[in-house]
């Protein structure tokens, strides 16, 4: 995966006074009411812009609230690879696109783009599910040339979102693996990856699985505003506790940091990791690419006015005046002073708590390639 170009032009700073008819163009607080985003700006691979306009007879009052509509997909193959230096994965399944947990600072809300969609409410809302996903799964790893590495599940969007406790996609590819004794990695906001304990934990007696718990702040009120149909901060900290107790090797993802806002809580988050029995801990500084910079910027403008300068301000300091910087070694962590203030306060906390002592290696050697449907076994 190459590192995302970044074309857009920076916007405009943030002028709290200025009185610009950005506000008028979002719709009304009900209609969005349970989501992240404050608006449906189009993408940039839309020819025109979008926006909803009164035209003086109340009708945007009319409109019905933004529902979850999930689309089933047939998927033409569903192992991705990559060769991101920043990434320790080279591979990756991601059974649903878009995701309605409506993370704000999802990085993934441009790929919604690809789809004809606008990475805002439609990323949250328009899900499509990959139904064929478990039966690809066989047949990609069935392929005589496959050599096992561990995949990674969930690197763009959640596995266990919402839609996973009806449609089972993520269970299904995770009976795959466990057949098949192939390592994974899952990254999850979600609780719901307490429901496959019995398969998790078959997995792990023979090292093969290991559960990374992205936990972004332990303040309800923020988790809620920034991630509004994710887990509750204190039932991830749960789940992290349920995993451990049935012997499934767990860590915490802080990420992401956003500076002036939830960076306070680096220590906090992984004390209280600890505590549940996460033993290895991962952060990524807030990201910014393409048409994320002004759904983060507008939804600073509605839930934190009185911070939202200074966090774009921080923000800005980290990637050289600008809002990202897409490079390889630098986009997930920032430079500078207060990137490095981050950095040491993370080891710092990670080292008194005696977490990351050890990096657990998933076993690759007890691999068994699943037999093709109407096909033979291996003979070697």
């Amino acid at each position: 995966m190459a590192h995302d170009e970044d074309r857009s032009i920076d916007p405009e700073p943030l002028d709290e006074a200025a009185g610009d008819d950005r506000a008028a163009l979002r719709p009304d607080a009900e209609r969005r009411r349970g989501r992240g985003a404050r608006s449906n700006r189009s993408s940039r691979y839309d020819a025109g812009k979008r926006e909803e306009y009164d035209d003086g007879w109340e009708t945007l009052a009319t409109l019905d609230a933004f529902r979850t509509e999930v689309t089933d997909e047939r998927a033409k193959s569903i192992i991705s690879t990559n060769d991101s230096p920043d990434l320790n994965f080279s591979q990756s399944i991601n059974p649903y696109r878009g995701c309605e947990h409506g993370c704000i600072y999802c990085y993934a809300r441009p790929t919604h783009a690809y789809l004809g969609h606008s990475p805002g409410l439609d990323f949250e809302t328009k899900i499509y599910a990959k139904v064929n996903a478990p039966e690809l799964l066989e047949q990609e790893l069935a392929r005589r040339n496959y050599v096992p590495q561990t995949i990674a599940l969930g690197a763009v969007t959640d596995p266990y979102q919402p839609i996973e406790r009806e449609r089972g996609i993520t269970r299904r590819v995770l009976e795959v693996l466990d057949a098949t004794s192939h390592p994974v990695g899952i990254v999850t906001k979600s609780a719901g990856v307490v429901r496959d304990i019995d398969i998790l934990a078959r997995m792990a007696t023979r090292g093969l699985v290991k559960v990374a718990i992205s936990t972004t702040s332990l303040d309800r009120h923020l988790a809620r505003s920034m991630e509004p149909r994710a887990a509750t901060p204190s039932k991830r900290i749960e789940a992290i506790r349920r995993l451990t107790d049935a012997g499934i090797p767990v860590s915490v993802m802080v990420a992401p940091i956003i500076p002036a806002l939830n960076d306070s809580e680096i220590e906090a988050i992984l004390e209280a990791a600890h505590a549940a029995g996460a033993r290895e801990a991962g952060f990524v500084v807030l990201r910014l690419p393409l048409e994320l910079k002004e759904l983060f910027r507008e939804w600073l403008e509605t839930d934190h006015p009185h911070r939202a300068a200074r966090v774009i301000s921080v923000l800005r300091s980290m990637h050289g005046g600008r809002d990202y910087v897409s490079e390889f070694g630098i986009r997930q962590r920032g430079t500078g002073p207060y990137a490095a203030q981050i950095a040491t306060r993370f080891r710092l906390a990670c080292k008194r708590l005696g977490i990351n002592e050890r990096s657990l290696k998933l076993r690759t050697d007890l691999f068994t390639p699943p037999v093709p449907q109407g096909g033979q076994m291996r003979l070697l």
